[in-house]
């Protein structure tokens, strides 16, 4: 079977875009216009997805000044937080962005057709019409872009039930993590390894209750991100964003010492700041589009919840294979560990950069295809992947020359060095493959092939899952990284053959 998959894919490359990644690479950063469109949208998704995490890290530092004992208790609930929020953000966003962006493209195409038919039929003069589809022709291929600082008082407000949709399913996974996490708050904890004497129990459940108060703002902010992002705008969400981790920052001194409210102070201030990010974000939102209640009809449930739960399985599969690398790590003992645990977090680190990129693919070609504008959805798929690939060659030297002179930062341990000294260069090469496996989902997101990101992630899975068992046992530490390797290699290649193939929504390519 996997012969002839090869087979078809080398006989059909001589027309095949994926020829085009090595064509002309001096015009890969063009200023054109899909160039200007896609930096516009790639570079605030980047920054919006590091302004949390480096967020975070502040937010941990003050922790951090209370002791030990409450910085391990909250380091556990928010892996917990995190684990739960894990299974419904992924979806939501991500399905959010694609209806949204299909939903706006073809509603701005069937505006414009009307607008052409009018003026064919010889409601104005023939300079004037041709001045107008011009300007038609513009408005299609221009960033449709909303961001606080851009805006219009002629601009008409869409209706885009997709988004009313979005808004009420998140609203709805808010409330039931809410009530889920608050009331299991405590078996959860004892599941983690924090038993009922365990002084890291009060104040762990203290943190974990404040701060599931806040999943309903949590998945609604998210989900009006995926609203934005299908609206091509990205600098909306990563304002809101600043604004409210830098509320989290003031309100954490003033609430955990000030107030002397310790580790529930830190959690009230982080469930305020988030309050205040999804107000912010629908307050912009209520200005660009009309959020009335859909109709059943519109809702599109069965196809939010259709696709939502394909990509639950991709999430579930591809954190399965993590999550065992570093349990693999943890019982080859605390050394490995140490050195695993430094070299996924900047495997990971990285990987935003390519999930900006990512975002921009999604929401283009999701435009691209509601309007069957196959030659820009084409055109759209080579930049994005020539910039990923560009994108993971200097990540691969910056990496590769950071870890090796700067390792002794992250610990003074010399048998942990030693260790990284292994992984570095697992970490480095790999940086143009997870660059390009991470763009490709954003790319099958984009074509709602969302059934073949979910079955090939799972196929995927299952085979590293084996070599992750196997390397682990004959080559131990390495062995490890080097089936995290297969890994991504095997995404990346399953993004290659879907469009080399020619199948699915690729199918257009046959011509």
């Amino acid at each position: 079977m996997i012969t002839l998959v090869l087979v078809s894919l080398w006989n059909n490359m001589g027309d095949n875009p994926l020829w085009d990644l090595f064509k002309n690479p001096w015009e890969i950063f063009k200023k054109d216009e899909l160039g200007v469109e896609m930096a516009q949208i790639a570079l605030p998704a980047a920054l919006g997805l590091t302004a949390d995490p480096i967020a975070s890290l502040i937010d941990t530092a003050f922790i951090g000044h209370l002791g030990p004992v409450e910085l391990a208790a909250v380091g556990v609930a928010i892996a917990v937080i995190n684990q739960v929020s894990k299974i419904a953000i992924f979806p939501l966003v991500s399905i959010t962005t694609s209806f949204v962006a299909e939903e706006d493209g073809m509603r701005s195409l069937k505006g414009e057709t009307e607008e052409i038919k009018l003026l064919e039929k010889g409601f104005s003069a023939d300079t004037e019409k041709e001045e107008l589809i011009t300007e038609i022709e513009l408005t299609r291929k221009s960033p449709s872009t909303i961001s606080f600082v851009e805006t219009s008082d002629t601009y008409k407000k869409r209706h885009i039930s997709s988004a009313s949709s979005a808004l009420m399913i998140g609203a709805i996974l808010g409330l039931i993590q809410s009530i889920f996490l608050i009331c299991a708050a405590k078996p959860i904890l004892g599941y983690m390894g924090i038993k009922s004497t365990s002084p890291m129990l009060k104040p762990a459940l203290k943190y974990l209750t404040l701060r599931s108060l806040g999943a309903p703002a949590v998945l609604l902010s998210l989900a009006m991100q995926g609203v934005f992002r299908g609206f091509k705008d990205t600098k909306t969400p990563l304002y809101a964003t600043m604004v409210g981790d830098v509320a989290n920052i003031v309100l954490d001194p003033i609430f955990i010492f000030l107030f002397g409210m310790g580790v529930s102070g830190a959690a009230i201030a982080h469930v305020i700041s988030q309050y205040l990010i999804s107000l912010m974000l629908l307050w912009r939102l209520m200005e660009q589009v009309t959020l009335l209640p859909p109709t059943i009809k519109e809702m599109q449930l069965g196809r939010f919840l259709k696709n939502g739960l394909l990509l639950l399985f991709r999430v579930i599969a591809a954190t399965f294979c993590v999550t065992l690398a570093a349990s693999l790590a943890a019982k080859l003992g605390s050394t490995s560990m140490a050195a695993f645990q430094v070299c996924l977090q900047v495997w990971l680190a990285t990987s935003l950069l390519a999930d900006g990129l990512a975002v921009a693919g999604q929401a283009i070609l999701a435009n691209a295809f509601a309007r069957k504008d196959y030659e820009r959805a084409t055109a759209a798929v080579v930049r994005v992947l020539q910039w990923s690939l560009a994108l993971g060659l200097v990540l691969s030297l910056v990496v590769a020359v950071i870890l090796k002179f700067s390792s002794e930062l992250f610990t003074k341990d010399i048998a942990v060095l030693r260790l990284l000294r292994l992984g570095i260069p697992f970490v480095a090469v790999t940086q143009p493959i997870n660059s390009l496996a991470f763009v490709f989902d954003g790319i099958n997101y984009g074509a709602s092939d969302f059934a073949f990101s979910a079955y090939s992630m799972v196929l995927i899975a299952t085979s590293s899952i084996f070599c992750l068992f196997l390397l682990s046992s004959t080559h131990g530490f390495v062995g490890i990284w080097i089936a995290l390797s297969i890994f991504m290699s095997l995404r990346a290649l399953a993004g290659f053959l879907r469009i080399g193939t020619r199948t699915g929504p690729w199918g257009f390519l046959r011509g």
